[in-house]
């Protein structure tokens, strides 16, 4: 989601000179149980190590999911929902460092998705991969040494439709592809009806936020895009596709449609359906990539009361997502696993495949 104004200044204002503290580096320990927290059987509970045979995900809020695949583990975007709430989600930055990932992949730079991308690779020794401009912001939330590492994948001035290929590990191929934001667009011919979820303000009563969520918060509000990114994971027997916006292709850049048509097609889609564009076109853009990329599976995100004063929680979503899966031909129709928050946080028990 884009940047919201006015906000940060209030807060900023309100709690000025607070930082963030640096993540512990974690022990066996603490790694073992977070990623038995995260993936449960999946994970071997006297070495910690991923099963070769398991791939599962769990979500912690927003966009953000843990992956264990092909033998590792890895962070798809990396901010735990808070600020506006405390405690909502059932984790923290320190946990996700604990559960040790070789690699952070970000979708795009705004604060729901990168925030605490840095503190987290430092203390993990994960390497962070997204755009040069997502690199030189996520390196100013770390103000100490040691730095970490960041690949590169185009900049924010590459255009959509850009692609990169290359192994994360002997046996993992990741393509990540330029894309679009979310975006309002004028009401088009294929329209589906609006989404407007009422905001879902309870969530801020039951969880109040605390002094440095807040401030965490209002430090990171103003984060830039820096480009959006689509990541495609591949094993030799299982496929999954991330991204964390959907934007409206259809409209702006229809040949980026093309380019994900060419991919081979998905075991698992993990997709935002939250947007800009719910307002005026409905959930339209998030079914052209359902289409275009053809999984077995779909599993929504960005769809949770992660900013209660604008967002709902996920069951909001559950009727028009299936409303909007049912224009699809029949055949082309993935299965849909509805998560909702907060139940199924920190949770893989919908997500693990073999």
């Amino acid at each position: 989601m884009a940047r919201i104004p006015g906000i940060k200044a209030r807060l900023t204002d309100r709690f000025p000179g607070l930082a963030d503290s640096p993540l512990p580096i974690p022990t066996l320990a603490e790694t073992i149980a977070a990623r038995r927290h995260f993936f449960g059987d999946a994970i071997d509970p006297e070495t910690g190590a991923v099963r070769e045979n398991k791939v599962a995900a769990a979500w912690f809020g927003c966009a953000g999911f843990a992956i264990a695949m092909g033998g590792n583990i890895f962070l798809l975007d990396a901010w735990v929902p808070r600020g506006m709430t405390s405690g909502y989600v059932p984790t923290t930055p320190a946990e996700l460092a604990a559960l040790r990932p070789a690699a952070i992949f970000i979708g795009h730079g705004h604060f729901d998705h990168a925030a605490d991308a840095g503190p987290i690779a430092q203390a993990s020794g994960a390497v962070m991969h997204g755009t040069a401009a997502h690199c030189a912001t996520i390196r100013k939330q770390v103000a100490f040494k040691p730095e970490f590492d960041c690949v590169e994948l185009g900049s924010d001035a590459s255009l959509p439709g850009e692609r990169h290929d290359f192994e994360l590990t002997p046996g993992l191929q990741v393509t990540a592809i330029r894309h679009l934001h979310s975006a309002p667009t004028r009401r088009g011919p294929e329209a589906s009806a609006r989404v407007s979820p009422r905001p879902c303000l309870g969530d801020v009563r039951t969880h109040r936020p605390t002094l440095a969520d807040a401030a965490h918060l209002a430090r990171n509000l103003s984060a830039p895009e820096g480009g959006t990114l689509l990541y495609q994971f591949r094993t030799t027997n299982f496929t999954l596709t991330w991204h964390d916006s959907s934007g409206p292709l259809a409209d702006r850049a229809p040949h980026v449609l093309d380019v994900l048509r060419d991919l081979p097609p998905s075991d698992v889609h993990i997709g935002a359906v939250q947007g800009f564009n719910q307002f005026t076109n409905g959930l339209r853009d998030p079914r052209n990539y359902i289409e275009a990329l053809r999984a077995k599976v779909f599993i929504p995100n960005h769809h949770d009361n992660w900013l209660p004063l604008i967002t709902a929680r996920g069951e909001a979503f559950r009727t028009p997502l299936h409303a909007e899966i049912a224009k699809l031909p029949e055949v082309s129709r993935p299965e849909i696993r509805m998560l909702i928050d907060p139940d199924d946080y920190v949770s893989s028990a919908l997500m693990t495949f073999e």
